[in-house]
């Protein structure tokens, strides 16, 4: 559940008295907004950004919001000063198989009277390891098992695992347990983003265990790519461009029609629709107005006869163009794709 908590400094202490003359005058009040710059995405999935936490506080500490990306405002009102916002993909706080984490954490500094967009980069934070028993490692501890420890916490890789475990960026330690006994395998310590992959050899039976890393295939980030597609706010820095991927959140469409957000119900146009940064967004400035060329697009895209649509993450590739329906948009659409 989102908590959206706008604490500004000034209010604490006013208690019973309400003197509001301590509120900073309007005129004074700044605006604070926030972006993914790029989506990571895994070779299996692309990650929903809608259920990705969003944290933002003030230099006290104070919460201004707690939850998820897809249901927060556009933008907060704050107070001039410094403001902290941290992202990610997925708690992770224990060693786990296939659980890449994503995020990013932004200090940004509100002038008085001013709009600042704090732009979030996420790249994986944790880091991946893979255990490669050779045939002769397994002949020479039959029935043994292999535990990755990380401080107090553990995870077991028995022999025919073939997926990747992922630890917090720090030590870890790796120990076989074969007819009652433990043996020490190797200490590793892990950065961010890294994925190591390690083989484990023994050159015959009963003889010494070999510990090599697989450089061909220990790649920073090898797990993982950023698309190369710009985000709604993004794409707006790169108007003129021709064929680029652009990607959001379907959130309406009819913005021919009067007011300054878009509809999201009852769409009777099927030559457009708006895309956002994030499915609650509904301010038509904030959105990507898309063309639907009349064709096979159009027809499997227009919210006229596709109204489940509305809230779906999408990507599409056209011309970024600096006004179309009042704001910035993507025309000549040619190519989608739902992740």
């Amino acid at each position: 559940m989102k908590k959206l908590l706008l604490l500004f400094p000034l209010l604490a202490g006013l208690g019973a008295c309400d003197d509001f003359s301590l509120l900073p005058p309007k005129e004074e009040m700044g605006e604070l907004r926030w972006v993914l710059e790029e989506i990571p995405s895994t070779k299996t999935e692309t990650p929903d950004t809608n259920d990705f936490l969003l944290s933002i506080q003030d230099a006290e500490g104070h919460l201004l919001y707690e939850g998820t990306y897809g249901d927060a405002p556009a933008y907060l009102p704050v107070s001039p000063g410094a403001y902290t916002l941290k992202v990610v993909s997925i708690p992770f706080t224990v060693p786990a198989f296939e659980r890449p984490q994503f995020g990013d954490e932004q200090v940004v500094v509100v002038p008085s009277g001013e709009t600042v967009t704090a732009r979030l980069v996420c790249t994986m934070l944790n880091a991946g390891l893979r255990l490669q028993p050779s045939p002769a490692f397994q002949e020479a501890f039959p029935g043994g098992e292999i535990y990755v420890r990380q401080a107090d916490t553990q995870l077991k890789y028995s022999y025919e695992e073939k997926r990747t475990g992922y630890f917090l960026a720090d030590a870890v330690s790796a120990f076989l347990y074969h007819q009652g006994n433990e043996q020490a395998l190797f200490t590793r310590q892990l950065a961010p983003r890294e994925v190591l992959t390690v083989r484990l050899e023994v050159s015959e039976p009963g003889g010494q265990v070999n510990i090599s890393v697989d450089t061909t295939r220990n790649q920073t980030g090898e797990d993982y790519v950023l698309l190369n597609a710009f985000s709604v706010s993004h794409a707006r820095a790169h108007v003129g461009e021709k064929g680029v991927w652009a990607y959001g959140y379907i959130v309406g469409g009819d913005l021919t029609s009067a007011g300054k957000s878009v509809k999201t119900e009852d769409i009777s146009k099927t030559t457009h629709l708006a895309l956002a940064e994030n499915s609650s967004v509904t301010e038509k400035a904030a959105c990507l107005a898309v063309e639907l060329p009349k064709g096979a697009l159009r027809d499997a895209l227009n919210l006229v006869d596709h109204p489940e649509l509305i809230g779906r993450q999408i990507y599409l590739k056209g011309d970024v163009v600096g006004s179309y329906f009042g704001t910035t948009g993507l025309k000549s659409t040619a190519e989608y794709q739902f992740p």
